[in-house]
């Protein structure tokens, strides 16, 4: 079992880490033998899902060391580039996985959708994968290290959905992003990569009326709204040296919603 792991060396930084997606990644990391650092905005939430690691620990002994939870706001510029300086104080070495996955929503018609409802959206969402993003491999080429960076953007980010212009693109910008971050440190043997989920039950889509997810399901090929786990696998592979070769790629893990 312990031959299998291939994250036994990493140590993985994963933002949103507080529920939802982000708790299914940090958890699939830490199965692979990953050291999580657990960030969120939610300080509570994130030590929740570092007391479920330590489950995991005791359960599997498949973890080389303490995972750690931080509290922090992404979209803050000096909150960020703080998160990047107190995991390489903690651990003594830059993460060399970092997944954000921190992301709100403030759905509205166009029509009717405030200036601050688009700001906060595209602050936490696009601006504070940027941030966190450059952090990071600002920490990773001055150290020398390659790492792996795959940011959660949306299938949404691709074909838009109704009453939520801000969140599709935030979302559309992250695949830009995810792009060029790629280009641009490639060379660094740093690979940067994208995750577009469709409709994934989560506390964020718990909160829409039945009838919405019935009729989203029926437009689903494999008949069934996604797990956050669906989205973890691929993380993981992305995160991994099994995807070597991989770099400025978006992944959809729709069940083949709007293929």
């Amino acid at each position: 079992m312990a031959s299998q792991l291939r994250l036994r060396s990493a140590l993985a930084l994963v933002t949103g880490a507080g529920g939802g997606i982000g708790r299914a990644i940090s958890l699939r990391l830490a199965r692979e033998g990953a050291v999580v650092a657990a960030c969120d905005l939610d300080g509570a939430a994130a030590q929740e899902t570092v007391r479920l690691l330590g489950g995991l620990e005791s359960e599997e002994g498949t973890s080389c060391g303490a995972h750690l939870a931080f509290q922090t706001d992404v979209s803050d510029t000096g909150a960020a580039r703080h998160l990047l300086e107190q995991v390489q104080a903690s651990f003594s070495r830059p993460p060399s996985v970092v997944v954000s996955c921190a992301g709100i929503t403030r759905d509205q018609f166009l029509l009717h959708m405030s200036e601050d409802d688009w700001d906060q959206v595209i602050a936490v969402n696009l601006k504070g994968i940027f941030l966190v993003t450059q952090a990071a491999a600002q920490a990773l080429v001055s150290s020398g290290c390659h790492g792996s960076i795959i940011n959660i953007s949306s299938i949404i980010g691709k074909v838009g959905n109704v009453g939520q212009a801000n969140y599709a693109a935030s979302k559309a910008g992250v695949i830009g992003l995810t792009q060029t971050v790629a280009r641009e440190l490639g060379r660094h043997g740093i690979r940067c990569n994208c995750v577009l989920p469709g409709f994934i039950g989560t506390p964020m889509t718990q909160k829409m009326p039945q009838k919405v997810l019935d009729k989203v399901t029926g437009m689903i090929p494999m008949g069934r709204m996604g797990d956050p786990e669906d989205v973890a696998d691929v993380v993981t592979f992305l995160a991994s040296e099994d995807s070597g070769y991989i770099t400025g790629a978006s992944v959809e893990v729709t069940g083949g919603l709007f293929m």
